[in-house]
């Protein structure tokens, strides 16, 4: 009542049309007061071009509105012509018509109309060919009041006539969250009727300013250009739509489709129309043509800047296009609400992965400067100065660099081995630290020694490796390297001997007398510094790590098959010793990579570090390089449990939970007590007497191994048995001793010399099996006399396990080796095997080979105690 009197507040100006126009108070009277409703035909009418019309059936769904009038068409068929209009009606007044599903028309049918109509039989007239003359005569007067589409010529000869619009309108409609795209000729201009291109008839009849006026189209050029636009527009071809309309289901995929059409649109082949307000506009496009970079050397840094000129009136810098992109994987950059500009995913990439490589200031490491020489490649406006240009020289040079395996080596290395050491002399000569990182038993020592023997002369060399591998080292050099003096720190006056280290001569030191001796050997200049087994050192904040970042070397090599254990932090503190600067500092590190690839699984991020270590780390597979390597076949045996062992394991396990969700704390404190009721379930796994010993329990895995083992023995094998409990191993002790299966022990207590007198003993024959720890067995042995791995119980890391493996499946063995796996069934045993194929993909995606355990939040760690 209150607009029907004229009340129009908080209505914009086209519902306060409809409401003038359409609204009527009826007759009725009801309860008081009249009844208001809308006129429907005049409400539709009022309606047209009303910018929020949407679907009932999908609010979200925008659609168009349009007036229109039937059209009479005239097409030729075999025998004559036929006529008929293109909207079907009964009488007068106004209807609705879909045209798509996006676009509706108002019919306005007159009494006219209705009349011709009426004497269509079943709504079609059908003249014969010579009846051509005649039909013509009787359509020229109709013409200037009703629209006519003909196939006819004679007939449009008085109307005036005006040029046909050709090029090809991509109508875009917003519609919620989505857009909609529809392909249109407009004959006319801005005035209907609109075609599908090379669609309909020729000469087409309609009223401009009261006029009737005709155009004739020229369907086949409308075809040339739609055939021109697909082309442009693989994207959109992409999806069927016979009708050349599409639903772009976001921003991102209709800035796409934008893009595309920029091509025919700036060949004045195709118009962009927005039919409610442009939503979107694309500003430009910033790729390598119009992307300039100037570098300029700083002592070991570069100042790098960058510029996009978008257009005459829009300059972006490379810092503010980073800013922009960072946690966007579209190839959109939104400068303001609705303004875009477009940027090629090729320089993207390449910005997003200078975003992570420079700092705040926008310098770049020059050890990082791999990156940018791979952008400037690309770049058609790339500026450098005499710095930038010495580095690139030093790197090729490095490159091009031919080392000669030393004549006073006395080893026959093999091809890879022999690879292994040019790439090692290569860095060395660059200047630059270097990781060898291959397989377990590829030779990695034999290696690092060439290297050894080559820098001999230049100074004194560093060792430094676990205190079971130190006595292989000075063995492997009396056999290989005779022209080097080893000596192994520890006895005799420690001062004496580091201060009077000389070339060629090499010292053998423990992890734990280099902790013992920081002082001393920080003072010492050494040519060479070999880190052994270097994920001895992948805590950060150890004292272990503080004494090797503490030492000085010309050239520093790391030997490692695990460089990441549990997280990335291992890796940035290893790349620390080798090349300080590299990485950054650790929260560089952290914010750039660490997070974003363990928390966010960021692919760009992932390849950008990758890239970064590349030229830095060696790894090899052993089943890239050895093709004589015998076959290893991996089996898990499942371990099924007694329902005295299952009762007494789910007791354990509905008791921790009850545990860990009665005690507070903080979150750290947390994961800790988890880990702790975890190992009481992995211990009972194992026998329910490692968790309670006055349980009258026997073991399924006991029984198991104990089956496996016999039938090993009876066919002449011989078995590595590994744990990761030393307890655990201890029963085994026991059933070995109560079966009089000879064997041999060893953990990480056993002392290095009778370490080296049981491998030794047990590489001549003697003993049937070996019992190790799995962390004592990861490293400096050589068990290739066996020919069975047996893990009794899974470890968080696969990679440790594959070392303890790669203790039999190494050069040297000679026959097929099979790999045992004891594993529980429906319990946490289990779950940790499925971790297994996940954990690997941290390591996977930068030196293939790890995992990520470190990882695991006090909640993964809690789904594990939860129910199979």
């Amino acid at each position: 009542k209150r607009m029907f009197d004229g009340d129009f507040k908080n209505l914009n100006e086209q519902d306060t049309s409809v409401v003038k126009k359409a609204l009527k108070k009826s007759g009725g009277y009801y309860y008081g007061g009249y009844d208001y409703q809308f006129d429907w035909e005049k409400a539709m009418t009022a309606l047209v071009g009303h910018p929020l019309l949407f679907l009932m059936k999908n609010p979200k769904v925008g659609v168009q509105l349009e007036e229109a009038e039937p059209a009479l068409v005239i097409k030729k068929i075999n025998d004559g012509f036929a006529l008929s209009f293109d909207t079907k009606f009964e009488e007068v007044g106004s209807l609705v018509e879909k045209e798509t599903e996006t676009r509706f028309r108002v019919v306005q049918v007159s009494k006219f109309h209705v009349e011709i109509a009426g004497s269509m039989p079943d709504g079609v007239l059908r003249i014969p060919a010579d009846g051509r003359e005649k039909l013509v005569k009787a359509i020229q007067p109709l013409s200037a009041r009703i629209a006519i589409q003909s196939d006819l010529e004679e007939h449009f000869e008085a109307l005036p006539t005006r040029d046909a619009e050709n090029r090809i309108h991509a109508l875009i409609t917003p519609a919620g969250d989505a857009f909609h795209l529809e392909l249109f000729v407009k004959p006319f201009g801005s005035v209907p009727p609109y075609f599908k291109p090379g669609k309909g008839n020729e000469s087409v009849v309609t009223d401009i300013e009261g006029i009737r006026t005709r155009v004739k189209r020229e369907l086949e050029s409308e075809r040339v250009l739609l055939n021109e636009v697909e082309a442009a527009c693989p994207y959109l071809a992409g999806f069927e739509s016979p009708n050349y309309e599409w639903t772009l289901e976001s921003p991102e995929a209709c800035l796409t489709a934008m893009l595309e059409l920029e091509e025919p649109r700036k060949a004045d082949k195709l118009v962009v129309e927005w039919t409610k307000g442009q939503k979107l506009k694309l500003a430009g496009t910033i790729g390598f043509d119009n992307f300039s970079m100037t570098v300029k050397g700083k002592n070991k840094w570069f100042e790098v800047e960058g510029t996009a000129k978008v257009s005459d009136d829009l300059v972006l810098s490379m810092q503010e296009i980073t800013k922009l992109l960072q946690n966007n994987s579209t190839n959109f950059i939104e400068l303001s609400d609705g303004q875009f500009v477009a940027i090629t995913e090729k320089l993207r990439k390449h910005l997003q992965a200078m975003g992570s490589v420079l700092d705040d200031n926008q310098q770049l490491f020059n050890l990082r400067s791999g990156i940018l020489e791979d952008f400037g490649a690309e770049l058609a406006d790339f500026q450098t100065d005499k710095a930038w240009k010495d580095h690139l020289r030093k790197v090729k040079e490095s490159r091009l660099f031919q080392p000669e395996l030393p004549r006073t080596f006395e080893a026959d290395l093999r091809p890879y081995q022999v690879e292994g050491f040019e790439w090692i002399s290569r860095l060395a000569n660059w200047g630059v630290g270097a990781c060898l990182a291959d397989d377990m038993g590829l030779g990695k020592t034999l290696m690092a020694l060439a290297a050894l023997v080559e820098r001999a002369g230049n100074g004194p060399a560093l060792v430094v490796a676990p205190v079971s591998v130190c006595r292989n080292w000075v063995k492997e050099a009396a056999r290989f390297a005779p022209t080097l003096n080893l000596q192994v720190f520890g006895a005799g006056d420690r001062k004496a001997m580091v201060e009077g280290l000389a070339k060629y001569d090499v010292l053998v030191t423990s992890y734990n007398l280099l902790q013992a001796e920081e002082a001393l050997f920080a003072e010492k200049e050494f040519s060479t510094v070999v880190l052994d087994e270097a994920q001895a050192v992948k805590n950060r904040n150890t004292k272990r790590s503080k004494a090797v970042m503490a030492l000085k070397a010309d050239f520093r090599l790391i030997t490692t098959g695990t460089p990441i254990e549990n997280h990335l932090g291992e890796l940035w503190n290893l790349f620390n010793f080798l090349n300080p600067g590299l990485l950054g500092n650790h929260e560089f590190f952290s914010e750039k990579f660490a997070v974003p690839i363990e928390k966010n699984d960021d692919d760009a991020a992932r390849k950008t570090l990758q890239r970064l270590i590349r030229p830095f780390i060696l790894r090899r597979r052993k089943n890239q390089v050895l093709d004589d390597l015998p076959e290893k076949t991996e089996i898990m045996l499942t371990v099924e449990m007694s329902a005295e062992e299952r009762a007494f394991y789910e007791a354990l396990r509905r008791d921790a939970l009850q545990r860990i969700e009665s005690e507070g704390g903080a979150a750290n404190d947390k994961r800790f007590r988890i880990l702790a009721e975890l190992t009481k379930l992995r211990l009972a796994c194992c026998h329910p007497k490692l968790v309670n010993p006055e349980v009258p329990l026997s073991s399924s895995k006991l029984e198991l191994f104990g089956e496996v083992l016999e039938e090993l023995l009876e066919n002449k094998h011989k078995a590595l048995v590994f744990s990761q409990f030393v307890k655990h191993l201890a029963i085994i002790e026991k059933y070995l001793d109560e079966k009089k299966i000879p064997y041999y022990y060893l953990d990480g207590s056993t002392p290095a010399h009778i370490r080296q007198e049981r491998i030794d003993a047990f590489q001549r024959g003697e003993g049937e099996v070996f019992l190790i720890s799995l962390k004592a067995g990861g490293t400096g042995l050589n068990l290739t006399a066996a020919d069975y791995v047996i893990h009794l119980d899974p470890w968080w890391n696969p990679a440790v396990e594959d070392q303890a493996t790669d203790r039999v499946h190494r050069i040297g063995q000679q026959r097929p080796v099979t790999v045992y796996r004891l594993v529980t069934e429906n319990t946490v045993e289990e779950k940790i095997l499925k971790l297994h194929e996940t954990k690997r993909d941290l390591a996977d995606g930068l030196l293939e080979g790890s995992d990520s355990s470190g990882k695991l939040s006090a909640d993964d760690l809690l789904a594990l105690i939860s129910e199979v």
